[in-house]
């Protein structure tokens, strides 16, 4: 029990620093390779932090439980959006924007709808409708990087023309050198060298995949020791130690990743984060897994949970349209979908 607890501490104090020294290397990043926060939290830390329904599910795969991929993946995708953006707007407001709104989260959806007619259509996701996943993730990304990067060189020149013009009002008041500020500026924001800041993030996500793992091996432990303390069958412990602690488990990177954002100020990295690993853990990891080993009976067992996963996303466009942003009245909504969900699934 005591080893069990420890484990849980190492775990959680992983999770936290993880989290705190992957936002700072992601951000340099970001501004070293001239992409938006949002397009890093879309892709290094989204699908970073997705690591380990990646690795839960192809090992399920692998050894032929190709059905423990699909659960893990709704399952993770219900926590992401409503256990995740629930508590991370209720710390701070999460702003959208229009990238978001018009590409990022449409693009989320038509991943939730592209999984489900696949699940319905026959039953079973192929191999080559694993890797068609794949592929579409692969240039979704590539077409946003390549956006990214020619919105920001824009912005940098109409900034330097705006400094240009208003350095030279200066120096005429003044008699100071104009691009002295843009210098200093400049200086300031590449102040992590390039190596440094990939190291944070390889670091950080390595700590964080593996402080999730032994959170998860010891709260699983400590709850089996309790249900045979308590008399529950074995069976009804790891159904429910399934649905709680592996669920919640393989989405904790997410989680601290997220809230680290909002606490530092980079609400869009912390949305970013969930919407890039909403679609990551449908394109790749449900990809990869029906690559390796095609994905028999897809639908009926999980048909509730594509419709909470379905709704969670048409909920979540619904609240960054009309206030621009998920407020935290919002936030506790979602959080409260999640534990009638929860509920709902122990009830079955």
């Amino acid at each position: 029990m005591l080893l069990n607890i420890l484990f849980i501490l190492i775990g959680f104090v992983l999770l936290v620093k993880g989290g705190d020294y992957l936002i700072d290397g992601a951000v340099a990043i970001a501004q070293r390779a001239k992409l938006s926060p949002m397009v890093i939290g879309l892709t290094v830390v989204g699908f970073g932090t997705s690591m380990p329904e990646l690795l839960v599910s192809s090992q399920a795969a692998w050894v032929g439980s190709s059905g423990l991929a699909i659960g893990n993946v709704a399952g993770s995708n219900i926590a992401n959006i409503a256990l995740i953006l629930g508590t991370t707007a209720l710390i701070h407001p999460l702003p959208s924007q229009r990238n978001m709104m018009r590409i990022d989260i449409p693009f989320m959806l038509f991943a939730m709808i592209l999984f489900i007619a696949l699940a319905f259509s026959n039953q079973t996701i192929q191999r080559w409708q694993g890797i068609t996943m794949v592929l579409i993730l692969i240039v979704f990304i590539s077409l946003e990087i390549r956006k990214s990067r020619k919105q920001i060189k824009a912005a940098e020149k109409a900034s330097i023309a705006v400094e240009e013009i208003s350095g030279d009002l200066s120096s005429i008041a003044t008699k100071t050198n104009p691009t002295e500020t843009a210098i200093q500026s400049q200086t300031l924001t590449h102040s992590m060298p390039l190596w440094r800041a990939i190291l944070y993030v390889i670091v950080s996500l390595a700590a964080m995949v593996w402080g999730a793992d032994l959170l998860i091996d010891g709260s699983s432990a400590i709850a089996m020791e309790l249900g045979e303390l308590f008399g529950v069958e074995k069976e009804a412990m790891e159904r429910i130690i399934g649905l709680t602690i592996v669920a919640v488990g393989t989405s904790l990177p997410e989680l601290f990743a997220s809230v680290m954002a909002a606490r530092k100020g980079e609400t869009d990295m912390a949305v970013g984060n969930i919407i890039g690993s909403v679609s990551f853990n449908i394109l790749c990891v449900v990809g990869v897994s029906s690559a390796i080993t095609p994905i028999t009976n897809a639908w009926a067992p999980f048909a509730i949970d594509y419709a909470v996963m379905f709704s969670l996303g048409i909920i979540l466009w619904l609240f960054l349209r009309t206030h621009h942003k998920i407020v935290r009245w919002e936030g506790a909504i979602l959080l409260t979908i999640y534990i009638l969900y929860i509920a709902k699934t122990f009830m079955v």
